[in-house]
């Protein structure tokens, strides 16, 4: 037991015994001579209190951290177990599931309706020893209840966070107030006047649905054995993870798609800078230096840029005068991280084509795109579409929606030539 619980509890004691003194009317030369004593400890274990708050604060701040990541830490370790190939073999052969597969299906379900498998988000991530387009997997955790996109995905580069939702709506209150200070002019006048404390609602809602097919023929049913399992795996990861990116960025906010960085840039007061000339190094720096002065970045190597592959190309190509410098070259050297996706962006359309770019910053830890997605993947046996051929149809579902947290942390540049 701490050493200030221990004070606190004595100190509770001493405090019933001098009520039972202070309540009677004549006190004896004991119990006055006791309650003396009782005083005079009280106080100094005031003292001592206060110390063993100070010298404990350090384990207190530990052991917070430690119940507040001990269950996720646990979740993680128990989704390590879970395999894609006991669901598709339940899905199509009704054989059970053991293990932590059954586990963690048994406690999805119970956060959940779900019509088919409820398959968990980690579930999709890359296993050591494989690799993607990109590289290494390498998720990131920035909070205990942020869950992980995945590694290769353009959003996660940009610094957005998938944020997992038992149910409902969730909304984020975002500072859009303008409190400013100000000085006193003169020894009897007052500072500024009060400015009303304001915030704006970034909600997320589940009204987008996101669904995929899959195929698995007899014949990779029987002789994948546990490599179907990895395979499974790989499928769904990529054509989430693209669907993902389109979504956060191209959304259209209409036809059952959620409302994207460029289609809600207006709604969302992000500014809108049309460039209409070649994308070249000083374009760029500008709105880097606008992050800076909007106090949305401390610096260039704070800022990410989103960009299609044919302005690479073109940058690349424009040398600086006299030098074997590009525009690329200067480009890459001064801003934090350039992701280049043909996916994530729309193809360059018009005469001269034009593309556009976006910019992201974080600003203390706050990302500045959440995507949320709401409870675990449904996975849905289709036992008809492919009865004759012996064959086993899934459906994978998820319910997903985007937002930002403050305009000031995007900028979306269009007319880039």
């Amino acid at each position: 037991m701490l050493n200030s619980v221990k004070i606190s509890h004595r100190q509770s004691e001493i405090r019933q015994s001098l009520a039972a003194l202070v309540g009677k009317t004549e006190l004896t030369d004991d119990e006055t001579r006791s309650m003396e004593s009782l005083d005079n400890e009280y106080r100094q274990n005031e003292t001592k209190y206060r110390a063993a708050l100070i010298s404990e604060d350090e384990e207190r701040r530990e052991a917070g951290k430690e119940l507040e990541t001990r269950s996720d830490r646990e979740w993680s370790n128990l989704m390590t177990g879970f395999e894609m190939r006991q669901v598709a073999l339940a899905l199509d052969e009704g054989r059970s599931l053991d293990g932590r597969t059954a586990e963690i299906v048994s406690e999805l379900r119970s956060k959940g309706g779900y019509r088919g498998m409820p398959v968990p988000w980690e579930a999709l991530e890359l296993r050591a020893g494989e690799t993607v387009a990109s590289g290494t997997p390498d998720p990131i955790r920035t909070v205990p209840i942020i869950d992980r996109l995945f590694a290769s995905s353009v959003a996660a580069q940009m610094g957005a966070s998938m944020i997992n939702i038992d149910s409902g709506e969730v909304e984020y209150p975002v500072t859009s107030s303008s409190v400013a200070a100000g000085w006193a002019n003169g020894e009897t006048a007052n500072v500024a006047g009060p400015s009303a404390y304001a915030t704006v609602d970034r909600p997320l809602a589940p009204d987008n649905t996101l669904g995929i097919q899959m195929r698995l023929t007899r014949k990779s049913l029987k002789q994948s054995g546990a490599g179907l399992e990895q395979a499974v795996r790989r499928d769904m990861n990529g054509a989430i993870s693209e669907a993902l990116d389109a979504a956060v960025f191209q959304g259209s906010g209409s036809a059952g798609e959620p409302t994207g960085i460029l289609a809600g840039a207006s709604g969302w007061s992000i500014t809108e800078t049309d460039v209409s000339a070649a994308a070249d190094y000083s374009v760029f720096r500008a709105a880097a230096v606008r992050f800076m002065t909007a106090n949305a970045a401390s610096g260039t190597q704070n800022v990410n840029l989103l960009l299609r592959p044919e302005i690479f190309d073109s940058m690349d190509a424009d040398l600086i005068s006299g030098t074997a410098v590009s525009q690329w070259d200067r480009l890459t050297a001064k801003i934090g991280k350039v992701i280049l996706s043909s996916n994530a962006l729309a193809a360059p359309t018009g005469d001269p084509a034009e593309s556009s770019a976006i910019l992201t910053t974080s600003v203390g830890g706050v990302p500045p795109i959440y995507v949320g997605t709401w409870g675990a993947i449904d996975l849905i046996r289709d036992p008809f579409s492919d009865a004759q051929s012996g064959g086993l149809r899934l459906t994978a579902l998820t319910t997903m929606d985007v937002t930002i947290s403050r305009a000031v942390q995007i900028e979306v540049l269009t007319g880039l030539q």
